[in-house]
């Protein structure tokens, strides 16, 4: 943190040449301590872009974990079906098969003296016999098939566990995640209050430096040279962050790109594949989706109340990051009238991004985020599966956001 110094009032019988003197001395001082301060704010820069970049490892991790949680509880769902409608089948079974063992045993008890006493004729009593004489290898290979199907359920009950045990265990992983997640936004928020506060320090200080000036000419220009290497300095130190986002961004991509080739060269090969919408991760020019899920409403197809979609509507898990579609500047952040927490991020090119239906905001106005970089949480799971709204404008004009940085189709609609 950057110390002041508090200087008395000039004396009355203090000579100019003096209290130039001693003013050009608390500035050799002042500019130790700054090069200290751009030292720090230097490290201090360098952990917040470990950070983020720790931040979208994680959030790709738990996006990843989000989609195979959803597919094994699709399949447990199915298993379960499964599982009830063999159990009850086998149920009816089993009454059946011990109506007709009751029957036979009825009829083993009846000695033959009693048969051949017996009203009805001997035709009827043949007619029985032979009916006996059937029913017996039905009742076998009843009881054959009574016997497979049990084994089938139990299969189906030993499977249902496994998936089970390991939907739990990714469960647990998701949740670990996420309190990372949450742990390192909470550190992110840190760091910014401090470089927030340093830099506050700073105004203060050349403030104090020109108020100090007086009709020091000589000091007014050394103030402003200052004033200029902090400029420099700051611009070289955004063009080579921006750069290095860039190369990060470019092998994200290739990345996923890679990711993606292997999935889908294994789903091919898989028994059972569960059929779902693809999820988008990754969009033309590097534009994300700001969260995993099942994307139930495109640009341009109809909405839930009956408009135009002019955005990407996403049904996600609730509790689920929400990640920043590209890098920029955030522009709002907060509720905006009925439509609950509204996110604004703007890009270059005079692209923007708006995400809706936040049920937690992690950053502010003016803040800098990294593609991919955790912005907020959905609504808690009191609020159910929630649906989250993202829209893509170039110069104030909807586009289809899963074009990515393309031309704008027609003027759209604000």
């Amino acid at each position: 943190m950057l110390l002041l110094f508090t200087t008395p009032a000039f004396a009355q019988d203090e000579a100019p040449n003096q209290t130039l003197r001693r003013v050009e001395q608390e500035i050799q001082a002042d500019k130790a301590r700054q090069r200290d301060l751009e030292r720090q704010s230097e490290a201090i820069r360098k952990e917040l872009a470990d950070l983020r970049n720790r931040l979208v490892g994680l959030a790709e991790q738990a996006r990843a974990q989000e989609s195979e949680l959803g597919e094994l509880e699709r399949t447990l769902a199915a298993l379960e079906d499964e599982e009830r409608a063999q159990a009850a089948k086998l149920d009816a079974e089993r009454q059946n098969i011990a109506r007709l063992l009751a029957a036979l045993q009825r009829l083993s008890r009846v000695p033959p003296e009693v048969v051949m006493a017996t009203p009805d004729g001997p035709v009827d009593t043949l007619r029985s016999a032979l009916l006996l004489r059937d029913t017996v290898p039905a009742l076998r290979e009843r009881a054959d098939a009574l016997a497979a199907a049990l084994q089938r359920l139990a299969d189906v009950r030993e499977r249902l566990e496994g998936q089970r045990v390991r939907t739990l265990s990714v469960r647990a992983n998701l949740t670990s995640r996420e309190g990372e997640i949450a742990a390192l936004v909470a550190r992110r928020e840190a760091l910014s209050r401090q470089t927030d506060e340093e830099r506050r320090s700073i105004a203060q200080h050349m403030a104090r430096l020109a108020s100090q000036a007086g009709d020091l000419r000589q000091l007014m220009e050394r103030v402003e040279q200052e004033r200029r290497a902090t400029i420099e300095t700051a611009a070289r130190l955004e063009a080579g962050r921006l750069q290095e986002e860039r190369r990060a961004a470019e092998q994200r991509s290739a990345e996923q790109k890679e990711a993606d080739r292997k999935a889908a060269k294994a789903a091919r090969t898989e028994v059972v594949a569960v059929q779902r919408p693809p999820d988008l991760p990754i969009l033309n020019g590097g534009l994300r989706l700001p969260a995993g899920g099942t994307v139930i409403a495109r640009y341009g197809e109809q909405d839930r109340f009956g408009g135009t979609s002019r955005g990407v509507t996403i049904s996600a898990r609730a509790g689920t990051p929400i990640l920043a579609p590209y890098a920029g500047s955030v522009m709002f952040a907060g509720p905006f009238r009925g439509y609950g927490q509204i996110l604004i991020v703007e890009h270059s090119n005079g692209y923007h991004s708006l995400i809706a239906g936040l049920g937690r905001i992690d950053t502010s106005v003016g803040k800098h985020v990294s593609t991919g970089e955790p912005v907020g949480l959905m609504p808690s799971p009191a609020d159910g599966t929630p649906d989250l709204y993202f829209e893509l404008r170039r110069h104030g004009q909807p586009i289809n956001p899963e074009r990515g940085f393309s031309a704008p189709e027609g003027k759209g609609q604000g």
